[in-house]
């Protein structure tokens, strides 16, 4: 019987990806065939919540199966990831148009990623405080019980290494074993080879033109074989969200949701704050955040849906284009975008920990000394967060261990975890896009024309 079920599930199931191809071919817009496949995930997800009972073998065999394709879409996206940031940050360097203020341009694109995470730090811990969070208000289950295990497990090393240790394993000594994703570190050190490539290349510029030139059509041309790559993998898109907010809603404990519902209020109130704060340092820079936020819908409602900011960051680029940003600096921000300051992951969300669980080990979470130390430590940490799924986890327990807080507990909020990512993701895009978009103010290269141009505007599907 529990067969005929499961098949019948995934005949659903497979209905449903056959009904989203099938707008496809009407010519439904990319986006709304995204949002279409949210909401089906979602009300199909909930479905089987309520048809079946809790812990029932056929939610959990179906939910296996439905990870056939969402996870296969997730693999991908994470696949691509390294790659996606190795080959946009060497094409930054060989960008004509950055050549002539590379270092003014990097050091205020990482300025201004590291001081906006800084701000966001700062308005989790505020957050957490005016909702009056602590961790000993959440009942450990199973599920988060084997997430403590596993995080100590994966991570326990970490507790037992000095700050400058950390900062030193940044530095990459083999970078093909970074390449393939084998440590933690491993985004942020394929980053800093990345950057030594391209200084290498703009110093051989200078001296040896001809041979320069030929290296920037090989990476020109590895570009744009990784971006073609990349789009194969986003018309996966609708299909993947469908599946993967299917098994996400049918297996999420609904108590668990209702009873922690106060935290993803906080967790919302202080993302909406950080995403506000965009908004009004680009008004002090003269801009209309109205102009901002209508062309950078698209890209963020692709990236609140995927929970991907690796994955949205051609459209990331193309927006910033969009917005007036050059092609160098608009590579610059989307690319360090991806492994410094990630204003979601690394800003709000390990702050948000610490000042919760920092009472569970007898401090005072509200102290000035130990406000500006998690500000600072969240900061430094920001370096490194991968673009694809658990990088807060990863920025969450380098700040934890910092801290000398207990790692194990960064599990505490895995039933809302993704809940939580997808407004997080958003705003690490929006956090990379106003970076880019200050920068070229100050440097005085933004194009106002196409800044204010209200027809200009991204499309997903290009």
């Amino acid at each position: 019987m529990d067969i005929v079920l499961v098949s019948l599930n995934l005949l659903i199931l497979i209905a449903l990806i056959l009904f989203l191809y099938s707008l496809k071919k009407k010519h439904v817009s990319f986006s709304k065939r995204v949002l279409l496949g949210l909401a089906f995930g979602i009300v199909f997800g909930f479905a089987l919540q309520f048809i079946y009972p809790s812990e029932s073998n056929v939610i959990t065999t179906s939910a296996d199966w439905f990870n056939l394709i969402g996870g296969s879409y997730v693999k991908l996206l994470q696949m691509i990831a390294i790659p996606l940031i190795f080959i946009s940050i060497l094409g930054a360097f060989t960008k004509l148009t950055i050549t002539k203020n590379i270092g003014k341009i990097s050091a205020l694109v990482i300025g201004l990623l590291i001081a906006t995470t800084a701000i966001a730090a700062a308005v989790g811990i505020a957050t957490t405080a005016g909702f009056n969070l602590e961790a000993i208000q959440i009942d450990q289950g199973d599920a988060e019980s084997e997430r403590a295990a596993s995080l100590e497990e994966t991570y326990g090393t970490v507790e037992d290494v000095t700050f400058p240790q950390q900062l030193l394993s940044l530095v990459p000594s083999n970078p093909f074993l970074d390449f393939t994703g084998a440590r933690p570190t491993s985004t942020i050190s394929v980053v800093i080879f990345a950057v030594f490539l391209g200084i290498a290349y703009l110093g051989v510029q200078r001296k040896q033109p001809e041979q320069a030139e030929s290296f920037a059509k090989i990476v020109d041309t590895f570009y744009a074989i990784v971006m073609r790559v990349v789009t194969l993998i986003l018309r996966l898109t609708p299909y993947g969200v469908l599946a993967v907010m299917t098994r996400t809603v049918a297996t999420t404990n609904l108590d668990a949701i209702f009873t922690l519902g106060k935290f993803v209020v906080a967790s919302y109130v202080a993302l909406a704050a950080v995403f506000l704060i965009h908004l009004i340092l680009l008004a002090f820079a003269g801009l209309n955040p109205l102009t901002y936020v209508k062309k950078s819908f698209p890209v963020l409602a692709f990236a609140f849906t995927t929970r991907t900011s690796a994955g949205a960051l051609p459209m990331n680029i193309r927006t910033q284009q969009h917005l007036g940003v050059n092609d160098g600096t608009a590579n610059f921000a989307g690319s360090f975008g991806l492994s410094i300051g990630q204003n979601g992951c690394a800003g709000v969300y390990p702050a948000m920990l610490a000042v919760m669980i920092a009472p569970t080990v007898g401090i005072n979470p509200l102290t000035p000394s130990f406000i500006l130390t998690i500000i600072a430590v969240v900061a430094i940490s920001s370096f490194g967060v991968a673009g694809v799924g658990g990088g807060a986890t990863f920025a969450a327990i380098l700040v934890l261990s910092a801290l000398n807080l207990p790692i194990g507990l960064a599990g505490l909020l895995i039933s809302i975890e993704p809940l939580i990512d997808m407004g997080r993701t958003a705003v690490n895009v929006s956090g990379s896009m106003t970076a880019g978009v200050l920068t070229s103010k100050v440097t005085k290269e933004l194009d106002l024309e196409a800044y204010n141009d209200q027809s200009s505007r991204v499309s997903i599907e290009a």
